[in-house]
């Protein structure tokens, strides 16, 4: 009987110690699901983190100095191409500059509006009218912006006269924007800004051949 009974004891111990292997094995097996779960934590973490990336920061808005020296340049730039457009119906003679200035007016009023918007959101300041303007500076030298005097001399134009000076001086301007453009498709991140880089490219570029047929020039 006390045979039987240490028996049992043993068997017990026994039951108790293969319990306790089977609870320390599990522990070492959540320990490496732990592990396991670390670097799924590192797969999560670099996961969270893949908006950082070129490509999908681009499409939540990233920028870059390019981008914004881009919107800074093309608004007083644009600006000045509408003044120049708001000249035509009272002084051009050609019905076909009367139309490329209204053309012209229309496609970048909106974009001086949507450049405006990017350097807002950005946190950078507008440029304010007339900062970069031809009646503040001589801006004969920088992406084919008018001089005063020639913004003037349009201004006293009419005519055939003043139909010449303003293709001629519109297809320098288009030049100089078409320039800017090509800086920001180049070095610019901001995906947006590229795209719109892109369209003053295929726009203007389109104007400049119309406006050198105007002046007979192939």
């Amino acid at each position: 009987m006390i045979r039987k009974r240490s028996l049992m004891h043993r068997t017990a111990v026994v039951a108790a110690a293969g319990t306790t292997a089977l609870v320390l094995a599990a522990c070492g097996g959540s320990g490496d699901d732990d592990g396991s779960a670390g670097h799924g934590g590192h797969a999560a973490t670099a996961s969270s983190s893949a908006p950082s990336s070129p490509s999908a920061s681009a499409s939540q808005g990233q920028h870059n100095a390019a981008d914004v020296a881009f919107a800074k340049g093309m608004i007083p730039h644009h600006r000045q191409a509408v003044e120049m457009a708001d000249l035509a119906p009272g002084r051009a003679r050609s019905a076909e500059v009367k139309k490329l200035a209204a053309d012209i007016k229309k496609a970048q009023d909106p974009e001086i509006r949507t450049l405006s918007g990017w350097l807002t959101s950005w946190g950078e300041d507008v440029p304010a009218e007339g900062a970069m303007d031809h009646s503040a500076h001589d801006m004969g030298g920088m992406g084919g912006m008018m001089t005063a005097e020639e913004m003037t001399g349009l201004e006293n134009a009419s005519g055939t006269a003043f139909d010449t000076a303003f293709t001629e001086l519109m297809i320098k301007h288009h030049e100089g924007a078409v320039e800017m453009a090509r800086t920001e498709q180049a070095d610019g991140a901001h995906g947006p800004a590229k795209k719109m880089a892109g369209e003053i490219i295929d726009s203007q570029s389109a104007e400049i051949e119309q406006m050198n047929a105007l002046l007979g020039k192939g």
